[in-house]
């Protein structure tokens, strides 16, 4: 059995939602860069895109919503990564409620490597490639207070 993939876990807030307690599509987008820089996390790249060793842009992305998500609920976002390129990757992030099958919103984000302080493409070294299709397999980060504490 293959283990699952990488997972984090968030809280809706009230402030994200709208006047019905609907999380507002616009903080999907928030979501999306939320998992995915933990994602980056899990793979090793956390402190090089704190130095911007490792800094990439936005170029597109693509939500589908299929049902709600509301104040309180905890969300479980995967990541997958879909493509990539020589200067680009493409990533999935899948959203649903934690402890359920059920898929609320999927995004697929295109990124551009870029160095940091002049934002001009950079190559995709061999490294960067083989974590990003490796991903982070098992690996869960719980900003939600989602999951039960080991040991204690």
């Amino acid at each position: 059995m293959s283990p699952s993939p990488f997972r984090y876990y968030l809280r809706v807030r009230y402030g994200e939602c709208d006047a019905q307690k609907v999380v507002f599509n616009a903080r999907y987008g928030e979501y999306v860069d939320l998992t995915i820089t933990e994602f980056f996390r899990a793979i090793g790249y956390g402190e090089q895109m704190v130095t911007g060793e490792v800094d990439f842009q936005l170029v597109k992305q693509v939500t589908q919503w299929r049902a709600p998500a509301r104040y309180d609920d905890v969300l479980e976002g995967s990541v997958s990564t879909l493509r990539v390129g020589n200067t680009s990757f493409a990533l999935q992030c899948t959203f649903r409620v934690a402890g359920k099958e059920a898929v609320i919103c999927e995004s697929e984000t295109v990124y551009v490597l870029v160095d940091s302080a002049t934002l001009i493409k950079k190559t995709v070294l061999p490294e960067m490639r083989e974590r990003l299709l490796n991903g982070a397999p098992g690996a869960q980060i719980d900003h939600a207070g989602y999951l039960p504490r080991v040991g204690g």
